[in-house]
C-alpha cells in the first residue's frame, strides 16, 4: 500500500483541490490518504470535511498534531500511516489524474528504491518573475530533471512536495529531524537533506522517477525579494544547526563549500548581467548573501 501524508497549516484556499486531485485518479485501490492539521486556525478543517462529503473517500483519515513544526506533522503522518511507501505531498500541490498509476508502475519496476522524488512545476499565480531561472528552481520548490528514471546525484535530493520514502528505510534511519524544518511561520529548512543524507549512508538508492509530477501554487507573496531573503536566511541557519549537529569537521566543510558555492554565483551573474537579464542574476546574490549570514 502507498499512504499519501499531506502535512497542512493554514491553507483552505489549497487543501480541497489538493485532496480532491487525489481522490480523481485513475487507480482506486492500494492507496491511502493520511492528512495532518498541524494546528490551523483558518478554515482548512472545514475544507477537508467538505472534501469528505463531496467525495466520500473510505482511505482518508485526518489527525491533528499539536507540536508545531513540519517536522513534527510529517513525523505524526509516519506514525498514522499503513502503508509500506510513505509520499509526502503538499497541501498546494496538486497531482495528475494517472499520478498514482504511473507511481505504481516506477515502484513496482524498481524495487531498488529505498526513497524517490518526482518533477515539481511551478504555478505561478501571479505571473512568472523576472528572476527565475534554472538555477533559482529552488527558491520555489521546483524540480526537472528529465523524462528518464536515473540516482539522483550525492549532492542533489527530493523536494519535500513531492518525494516517497520506504517504510523499512524509515525504520533503519530514522524520521525527520524535529529541530529542523518549518514551524509555523518561519523559513528555517533542511530536515529532507538531512534525512536523505542518512539514507544514503545507510546504502539505499534514492531515484528520480518521471512522469509523477506535480503543479505547485506560487502565490505572488512567494515571489517578492522579502521572502526569498527570509527563506536564504533560513536556509543558513539550518545548515549551521544541521552540520554542527554532525560536528565540527563537518560544518568547516560547509563553510569551505559556501565559498565554492559564492564562486559560482559570481560567474553567473556576471553571464546574466553581460546578457541583459541581471534580475536573474542579482537574485543569486542575494539569496547566497543571505545564506551565508545564515550559516555564520
Amino acid at each position: 500500500m502507498i499512504s499519501f501524508i499531506i502535512c497542512t497549516y493554514n491553507r483552505e484556499k489549497y487543501i480541497y483541490e489538493c485532496l480532491s486531485r487525489l481522490a480523481k485518479n485513475s487507480e482506486q485501490v492500494g492507496w491511502e490518504i493520511v492528512l495532518v492539521n498541524n494546528n490551523s486556525t483558518d478554515h482548512t478543517a472545514e475544507e477537508c470535511n467538505r472534501f469528505v462529503k463531496d467525495y466520500k473517500p473510505t482511505n482518508y483519515r485526518d489527525v491533528v498534531e499539536t507540536q508545531q513544526g513540519l517536522s513534527f506533522a510529517r513525523n505524526r503522518g509516519i506514525a498514522e500511516a499503513k502503508g509500506e511507501w510513505l509520499v509526502f505531498l503538499d497541501d498546494d500541490a496538486m497531482v495528475g489524474e494517472d499520478y498514482i498509476e504511473n507511481l505504481q508502475k516506477h515502484l513496482k519496476q524498481h524495487p531498488e528504491a529505498g526513497a524517490f522524488g518526482g518533477q515539481i512545476e511551478p504555478f505561478f499565480e501571479d505571473g512568472e518573475p523576472e528572476w527565475y531561472s534554472k538555477w533559482s528552481m529552488g527558491f520555489v520548490s521546483a524540480i526537472d530533471r528529465g523524462n528518464k528514471v536515473h540516482v539522483f546525484p550525492d549532492n542533489k535530493f527530493p523536494i519535500g512536495a513531492n518525494m516517497g520514502i520506504k517504510r523499512e528505510v524509515i525504520e533503519k534511519v530514522g524520521t525527520f529531524n524535529t529541530e529542523l524544518g518549518r514551524t509555523g511561520n518561519n523559513l528555517l529548512a533542511g530536515e529532507e537533506k538531512d534525512l536523505f543524507n542518512r539514507i544514503r549512508k545507510a546504502g539505499y538508492e534514492i531515484l528520480y522517477f518521471p512522469n509523477i509530477g506535480v503543479k505547485h501554487c506560487i502565490p505572488g507573496r512567494r515571489t517578492t525579494h522579502e521572502f526569498v531573503t527570509r527563506l536564504a536566511h533560513g536556509v543558513g541557519v539550518s545548515e549551521r544547526i544541521r552540520t554542527r549537529n554532525i560536528g565540527s569537521r563537518a560544518y568547516a566543510k560547509r563553510l569551505f563549500m559556501e565559498m565554492i558555492k559564492w564562486g559560482g554565483t559570481l560567474v553567473l551573474w556576471c553571464q546574466y548581467t553581460i546578457k541583459g537579464h541581471r534580475p536573474k542574476g542579482d537574485i543569486l546574490v542575494l539569496f547566497r548573501y543571505h545564506v551565508t549570514k545564515g550559516l555564520l
